[in-house]
């Protein structure tokens, strides 16, 4: 007879109290399709007398996850705390060194320390787990590490962070700025303590960083991973967009060229006809794309408790049935420390310029474009004040560099207020 698979909680937020609910209701289910039980042997958190709306009486409960880590009648230790450092860190290391293997949703632990982790927990013979970390309750990372792995990836992209498209989203459907969308979101607590994690990209950034690792078999590198959140995307850059066929994302990308790895989270033009163009509210995609394949697109929740414990079950069933599987896909000893690769694909891009109103002054940035090799495909002028113009310029395909470069010399010219705005068109 298989002895059952005994877990220990550490963190009873959303996401633990969805798997407690999970193991707890679904006991033959889980036996059925992994062929041993799974029981949860003990739990912790910060506060024991909290009411989280589930019967914890039946489990021992640990205040420190250090030594929940490390009990004896503990197979797996399920780490759902968060944060990169302190008792996340020093917990997971204490279960391997114990000899557990670890299931994790913490994104911000492995896009810093994954490298470091993966190695020690393969050395002792154990794995890490993290479905949960990316996108939800999408199963991207298994979709990447089983079900492409004979494929040559060549490019992954998505909508990782569902706040972020829920306020994009939610601006262009109620015609509301950038600022009163970010407080709704906030009142309604979409948003992290620190909101900078969600709407400056840092949240969607990490899970970048480890789709690109499994995808490219290279070690995680987070600081890489080009960042720019959507701040300063205004109203009318999302009501100038659609009036082109476009719709603003806030878009991750990872793809391996010719001058190194290049990985970015930032905001991107996309056909509003296109699946990511089409996706609403809250929900997050991912778009794998493979040499035999050609692509793949995932759609589903990219939190809550629900969404998030069945990732979280998932690796807990593969690990329960026996699936030996390298954290990234491969053993972390053969993964490749990437060279970095900034924006080195093409691409067009959409330009918004404040453009003062004098006689020359649209031929003089036409001319500061064509200097540096950047070709206009469209342009349009929207209503003006007395003094300057709205002036919208999609290119043909060129670099950031490029455009960076143009832009420099824009600031010399005096026929510019204010910052200029440039976003990707990124085909889909």
């Amino acid at each position: 007879m298989t002895a059952p698979l005994r877990l220990g909680i550490a963190g009873l937020g959303t996401v633990g109290i969805g798997l407690v609910k999970i193991v707890q209701n679904n006991p033959d289910l889980l036996e059925t399709r992994s062929g041993r039980k799974i029981t949860i042997s003990a739990v912790s958190a910060r506060s024991k007398d909290k009411d989280r709306g589930a019967d914890l009486s039946g489990y021992a409960w640990e205040d420190n996850a250090v030594d929940l880590a490390q009990r004896d009648d503990v197979d797996v230790y399920v780490e759902l705390m968060g944060g990169h450092e302190g008792p996340a860190k020093n917990s997971i290391e204490a279960a391997i060194s114990a000899g557990k293997d670890v299931v994790t949703a913490n994104k911000a632990l492995l896009a810093i320390h994954g490298q470091a982790l993966a190695e020690s927990a393969e050395e002792a013979g154990k794995l890490i787990r993290f479905e949960a970390a990316v996108a939800g309750g999408i199963p991207v990372v298994k979709a990447l590490t089983e079900g492409l792995s004979g494929n040559v990836i060549n490019r992954v992209m998505g909508v990782m962070n569902g706040s972020c498209n829920y306020i994009l989203t939610r601006m262009q459907d109620a015609g509301l700025t950038y600022q009163e969308v970010f407080d709704e979101a906030n009142a309604l607590g979409y948003l992290e303590a620190d909101p900078q994690l969600d709407v400056g990209g840092i949240d969607a950034g990490h899970k970048l960083a480890l789709l690109a690792s499994i995808a490219y078999g290279t070690q995680v590198d987070f600081d890489a991973v080009e960042l720019e959140g959507i701040g300063s995307v205004t109203i009318e850059d999302i009501n100038q967009a659609a009036d082109m066929g476009y719709r603003i994302k806030l878009l991750g990308v990872a793809q391996l060229t010719g001058r190194g790895l290049e990985q970015r989270m930032s905001p991107c033009l996309v056909p509003a006809s296109s699946p990511l163009g089409q996706l609403q509210g809250g929900t997050n995609m991912v778009v794998l794309e493979g040499d035999a394949v050609e692509q793949v697109v995932l759609r589903g929740p990219g939190a809550g408790e629900g969404p998030t414990a069945s990732a979280v079950i998932a690796d807990i069933m593969d690990l329960a049935r026996g699936v030996r599987i390298s954290t990234f896909g491969q053993p972390a000893k053969y993964l490749v420390k990437a060279r970095a690769a900034r924006a080195a694909v093409s691409a067009p891009y959409y330009l918004r310029i404040q453009l003062v109103d004098k006689p020359g002054s649209l031929a003089k940035i036409a001319a500061i474009l064509g200097d540096a090799g950047i070709s206009i495909d469209r342009m349009r002028q929207y209503g003006h004040d007395d003094h300057s113009a709205p002036v919208l310029i999609v290119t043909h395909k060129t670099t950031r560099t490029a455009v960076d470069e143009a832009i420099q010399q824009f600031s010399t010219t005096g026929l510019i207020e204010g910052a200029p705005v440039a976003i990707r068109i990124e085909t889909v």
